[in-house]
């Protein structure tokens, strides 16, 4: 795999190492188990994946080659460079500028836009009706366009079947950077509909029964479909892609319902499923994959809390989170900075978008073990950073060189 140029300070002496030392002896990937780091009073166990992946790493030395490049220009990001706000404040410190929000909403109106400004296309990508105006006014997107591969790859599958008259079904969470440019991509070639999870999608198998009116369908689904979708028509022949970020196992029960649905009201022998239902591989990134089966695996370990690093808009680190929260404690923080003292940390909570603060979260026992993992955008110094800052609360512990001279 290629080795992309990130500055220094995004790597870790502690994370880094290890990460190389798992990799040279595990080349095929096939040993999940965490990375034990044993400090004696406390015990860390370190997901097999986690950080930066291949699209992340991608984006960022494009990012910084646009900035090293363009020293007397004007430089923009279109939206945030990737779900994490370490990253996204030292770009801004440097001068670079967003145009919008990761809504959407516009900071810097298109008028300001001039040809000879650099614009950076983000990780997330960007739809077919912001390239035209990029186009329009003459600035080189595709110059620093960092959109993720696997991505594409999305795209690419969603043009494919769409040229084979099917619609497309996109799992993903409909104001998602991501969601919205694969969304517009996919409505260039095929109908298409954006269904957020399995309930959503229960709810669309009634038209496709053709048990709801239009007018119940253009309510129900609202700023979800693409334009001028009938519901009569458009569901009698569907694939299913997705948002590259979302949980694996959602996506796949997405898909094996709508399939058993189109068989079923179709009454379809195996070897005419494919007159109503694409036979569509899997679309969700290398990464997304491994760090939720590094996560799985990191919980079949008895632990007494978790910590989950990463930008609180960020998917794919959301969904580690709520793995981890159905077996035990799980504080989800941005950096190091959100643990206040020994007994205090400052934490997301997912189910009401906000910051809330709790005491005490480190147990009083003789040994404390802590699952310790991130999302794909997060870089290692910030894991080696929550690792430091927890290891003096535990008084007496092994020496963080002792503790990795195994990984030398």
């Amino acid at each position: 795999m290629k080795t992309f140029h990130i500055p220094e300070f995004y790597r870790s002496q502690v994370i880094t190492p290890i990460k190389e030392y798992r990799r040279k002896n595990d080349k095929l990937k096939r040993d999940f188990s965490p990375t034990v780091l044993d400090f004696g009073a406390v015990k860390f166990l370190i997901a097999r994946h986690f950080g930066f992946c291949y699209g992340v790493e991608n984006a960022i030395e494009i990012a910084y080659k646009a900035i090293s490049e363009n020293p007397d220009k004007r430089i923009f990001l279109l939206s945030e460079m990737i779900h994490n706000p370490d990253v996204n404040l030292d770009l801004q410190e440097r001068g670079v500028r967003f145009i919008m929000d990761t809504s959407g909403n516009q900071l810097i109106a298109w008028s300001e836009i001039m040809p000879n400004d650099i614009v950076i296309i983000p990780a997330f990508g960007t739809t077919v009706e912001i390239q035209a105006r990029l186009e329009t006014i003459g600035v080189e997107a595709h110059r620093y366009d960092t959109t993720c591969p696997f991505v594409e790859k999305v795209w690419n599958r969603a043009e494919q079947i769409g040229k084979k008259d099917y619609t497309i079904v996109v799992h993903g969470k409909p104001t998602h950077e991501e969601t919205r440019a694969t969304f517009s991509h996919s409505q260039a070639n095929a109908p298409t509909i954006v269904v957020k999870n399995i309930e959503q999608t229960e709810r669309l198998a009634r038209y496709v029964r053709g048990e709801g009116t239009k007018d119940e369908f253009y309510k129900e689904f609202a700023g979800q479909f693409s334009e001028g979708f009938d519901p009569t028509t458009d569901l009698k022949r569907i694939g299913v892609v997705n948002q590259t970020t979302m949980l694996a196992s959602d996506t796949q029960g997405i898909a094996d319902y709508l399939k058993s649905v189109m068989i079923q009201h179709y009454q379809l022998a195996p070897q005419q499923v494919e007159q109503h239902f694409a036979n569509t591989r899997d679309t969700l990134c290398y990464a997304t994959n491994d760090n939720q089966d590094a996560t799985y695996a990191l919980l079949t370990h008895e632990a007494d809390f978790a910590i989950v690093a990463g930008g609180y808009n960020s998917s794919n680190t959301s969904h580690i989170v709520e793995l981890c929260e159905q077996k035990l404690p799980t504080y989800f923080i941005e950096s190091q900075s959100k643990i206040l003292a020994q007994n205090l940390i400052q934490h997301f909570n997912l189910h009401t978008k906000e910051e809330i603060t709790t005491q005490d979260f480190i147990p009083q026992k003789e040994v404390v073990t802590v699952l310790l993992t991130c999302g794909a955008s997060c870089p290692d110094a910030t894991i080696e950073g929550i690792l430091m800052r927890l290891l003096p609360f535990f008084g007496h512990t092994k020496a963080v060189e002792d503790v990795m001279q195994v990984f030398a």
